[in-house]
């Protein structure tokens, strides 16, 4: 049985466009420019989802769950994406987001619980937005 385009992506596409607003998705760092597009919508905080397998990044939403959409359908596994954002005037990377509560991965808040975890998710969004931090 044949599946669906959009379920038999492997890779996300770089730009999506979602209720007009622009979602980046990307395995690069974002550029200057890109993270300029990105603040559109909170001015000083970006929201992301990470794959952690995959280093793949999804940025730019209004619900961690649109970021997340994108990279279920590109093939991401759901205990590998953790969700968060980036406050750009003083730099700080957190990795709070309702999609992160996942009894059955081990975590039961918003935050990213396990240190590991954490550490990569940080690690990740640090590459991904090295030309502001």
């Amino acid at each position: 049985m044949r599946q669906p385009a959009s379920l038999s992506r492997t890779k996300p596409r770089e730009n999506e466009c979602y209720n007009k607003r622009v979602i980046i998705t990307k395995t690069t760092p974002y550029s200057k420019e890109e993270i300029q597009k990105l603040r559109e919508r909170f001015d000083v905080y970006i929201k992301t989802v990470v794959d952690l397998k995959r280093k793949i990044c999804s940025a730019g939403c209004d619900r961690h769950f649109e970021s997340e959409k994108i990279l279920l359908e590109s093939g991401s596994r759901q205990s590998d994406l953790w969700g968060g954002g980036i406050d750009i005037e003083v730099k700080i990377i957190d990795g709070n987001s309702f999609i992160n509560i996942r009894p059955s991965d081990g975590n039961t808040i918003n935050e990213i619980q396990d240190p590991e975890i954490r550490s990569d998710f940080e690690k990740l969004m640090q590459h991904f937005f090295q030309h502001i931090l």
